[in-house]
């Protein structure tokens, strides 16, 4: 018995140790070829590290990312959670107070907040087209602002920014625009506002924790926040040098979300996720970023403006301060609620909290966080699927 044990556990263990081997190669092959090497190389002189690394990234975006179309999956959460939104956040307030406040609302204030939020979406299409020109590309303003509006409704359907920058891949770079400047108008916008957004969240943190009482939970809670945003910056600034090692580590988060959502693993799409997000980066360090990014606070800008007018609107106008704190912390959480389409109540639910903790009634609150959502997030999402649609046909 034991002459058929021994040679049948020593073949499993010796084919076990021949398939990690093989593994270890793999991985080893992935971290050396990870900037832009595929074994072991001898350092060349700067100047050619440099086009190598411009050539890696220009392969790096000419690649389109996935785009996997969930209507079943998403859509039905989306209608449910929209409509619990707008039904039951009502209830948190006096719906007769709600009521009244409706009732008093300035028509003409409305008005104007339809046109900044107009405003802020031609914006998103100068952004792309001056995102273009880096690469001496061009699209029009009108073409730019309608595929920001369509990928974005896709985004609700496939993945959130994926989605979002795959859609806007494929509509770009069936406009004929080359590859490379598709691929930084489906990533670099997202860089954009998050960081905007990000710096805007941590200013309102500092103010709160500086210049408001704050009860010891709601302390503690927002310099958690203010240290994980802090957390994520610095290791973006890290991975910059340490590619390998934060390509390792994003793959391990996302395998344990997964894990935790009980939902099949892919780790090429993350790898692809870093490295589009690090080869923009690279491009952005060589310049021309300035005007972009000043385009992309001009549309946030018209955003913020657009809840702006609500209150004005609801006659309980708010000061500055105010009004950015209560706007980019949950607009930030929204998108880090990654598993809800379009973060379809965390936005409302965390804005009404702040606001109504900064001393704006409840009533006053609910009304014009809800009437900014219709306007900011609920229409656009609406126009855009039929223009998807459209661009879809087109292209096809």
């Amino acid at each position: 018995m034991s002459k058929i044990l021994i040679p049948y556990f020593c073949k499993k263990f010796c084919q076990k140790m021949k398939n990690k081997i093989k593994m270890n190669i793999k991985v080893q092959r992935i971290i050396d070829g990870d900037n832009g090497q595929e074994g072991l190389k001898m350092p060349g002189n700067k100047n050619e590290n440099k086009n190598e690394n411009k050539n890696n990234n220009h392969k790096i975006l000419v690649s389109p990312p996935p785009l996997a179309l969930r209507a079943g999956h998403y859509l039905p959460t989306l209608i449910f959670l929209g409509l619990a939104v707008h039904l039951v956040l009502p209830q948190l307030a006096s719906v007769e107070s709600s009521l009244q406040v409706i009732r008093t609302m300035a028509l003409w204030a409305v008005l104007l907040a339809a046109v900044a939020e107009l405003i802020s979406y031609i914006g998103y299409g100068y952004l792309i087209n001056s995102i273009l020109a880096i690469v001496n590309q061009q699209l029009s303003i009108l073409k730019g602002a309608c595929i920001t509006l369509a990928a974005a409704s896709m985004g609700m359907l496939a993945g959130g920014t994926l989605g979002n920058a795959a859609a806007t891949y494929s509509w770009v770079r069936k406009s004929g625009v080359s590859a490379e400047g598709s691929g930084l108008a489906g990533t670099l916008p997202t860089i954009f506002n998050n960081a905007i957004l990000t710096l805007l969240a941590a200013a309102g943190i500092v103010h709160l924790l500086l210049a408001h009482e704050l009860s010891t939970i709601q302390f503690y809670a927002f310099l958690l926040i203010l240290s994980i945003l802090s957390f994520g910056v610095a290791a973006v600034s890290w991975g910059r040098n340490h590619r390998a090692r934060f390509k390792a580590v994003a793959l391990g988060i996302a395998s344990s979300f997964a894990r935790l959502l009980r939902r099949p693993f892919t780790p090429t799409s993350t790898e692809n996720s870093v490295s589009r997000l690090f080869a923009a980066l690279d491009i952005l360090h060589d310049g021309g970023w300035q005007f972009p990014a000043l385009l992309a606070a001009f549309s946030i800008g018209f955003d913020a403006l657009t809840l702006y007018l609500f209150f004005i609107a609801a006659g309980h106008p708010v000061g500055l301060e105010v009004l950015l704190i209560g706007y980019g912390l949950p607009l930030l959480f929204g998108k880090m609620a990654f598993v809800v389409p379009g973060g379809v109540g965390v936005v409302e639910s965390t804005m009404i909290a702040l606001y109504t903790g900064l001393g704006v009634p409840s009533s006053v609150a609910v009304v014009v966080v809800l009437g900014y959502r219709v306007f900011s997030f609920w229409i656009p999402t609406l126009v855009g699927f039929p223009i998807a649609f459209y661009l879809q046909r087109k292209g096809s």
